[in-house]
């Protein structure tokens, strides 16, 4: 485990080897304020991995919501947030969006020319997650839905024409580790630190994630 530097606001969430689920779940909570909630997990049957949700061709195995009340399920507490994985430690970690954060979502391949053009751009990043499913969700402050559609369009796109999507209020993201069955485990491809503990405003992002989405069509 990498060593964690004392006081609150210098503190870094870990690296997520070797350490449980519980752990890290109370770590989103009480280090960075973001509610979690538990989802489904896998089990094994016949050797396979399968969704606790009991649907054998689920989508999302081990990595959606569990119970349809889950967005006042989630807390912010990292006492709340213990005691709920100590009830299912393999469940997945789940964040709602639309409250500390919301997430605009883009393929991989145009989510790394996006991080490449933004780096030269010299532009301060938020927590960028990379899924197993291929996607990339860069965290920025909560409104970028309702802001999106307009910002796309003047900037001469359509929403509808880019594979670009915004998590908002009744959504949710995934967290590293959760892992989406045999596909893989969520990773961080920007880590969470104290350097990007602000997030940016989706007006900041929105151009690179743009053009990029564009270029990958």
């Amino acid at each position: 485990m990498e060593e964690t530097i004392a006081g609150t606001e210098a503190a870094q969430i870990p690296k997520q080897r070797g350490e449980s689920l519980l752990e890290t779940a109370v770590r989103y909570a009480e280090e960075r304020h973001w509610d979690v909630f538990p989802g489904t997990w896998l089990e094994a049957v016949d050797g396979r991995q399968l969704c606790s949700c009991g649907d054998a061709a689920c989508p999302a195995p081990g990595s959606h919501p569990a119970r349809p009340d889950w967005a006042t399920q989630a807390t912010g507490s990292a006492t709340v947030a213990r005691r709920m994985w100590q009830k299912q430690p393999t469940a997945s970690i789940l964040l709602p969006t639309g409250r500390t954060f919301d997430a605009i979502s883009v393929p991989e391949t145009a989510g790394f020319l996006a991080l490449a053009r933004m780096e030269r751009m010299e532009l301060t990043l938020g927590p960028v997650t990379l899924t197993p499913d291929r996607r990339m969700e860069f965290f920025v402050l909560p409104g970028a839905a309702v802001k999106i559609p307009d910002l796309v369009r003047k900037l001469g796109w359509s929403l509808s024409s880019l594979d670009l999507a915004v998590l908002g209020e009744g959504a949710y993201v995934a967290a590293p580790p959760t892992r989406f069955g045999s596909r893989g485990a969520v990773q961080w491809a920007c880590r969470p630190t104290p350097a990007n503990r602000w997030l940016p405003d989706a007006e900041e992002l929105i151009s690179p994630l743009a053009y990029a989405c564009g270029r990958d069509r």
